[in-house]
């Protein structure tokens, strides 16, 4: 199948993508203020763009949630 499908909005509200980001793979200025975290949330675009790091999966979507957009998890 190579058809373009725009996913747009869910409910009106634009969708974003929640993923686990390793500490190890982000720049040293972000990891050094991280203490002992290994691992962090990021909120997406649909183009890709980072909104936002958070500490736990759980912020992440209250922070969409409360920013009215969709999250859905990206594995």
């Amino acid at each position: 199948m190579d058809a373009k499908y725009d996913f747009g909005t869910e409910n009106g509200r634009p969708i974003v993508y929640v993923r686990p980001v390793k500490v190890d793979d982000l720049p040293e200025e972000v990891r050094a203020q991280l203490g002992g975290i290994e691992t962090l949330y990021a909120v997406h675009t649909t183009e890709g763009e980072r909104l936002a790091l958070v500490r736990d999966r759980k912020m992440a979507f209250f922070l969409a949630r409360q920013h009215d957009m969709e999250p859905v998890a990206v594995h």
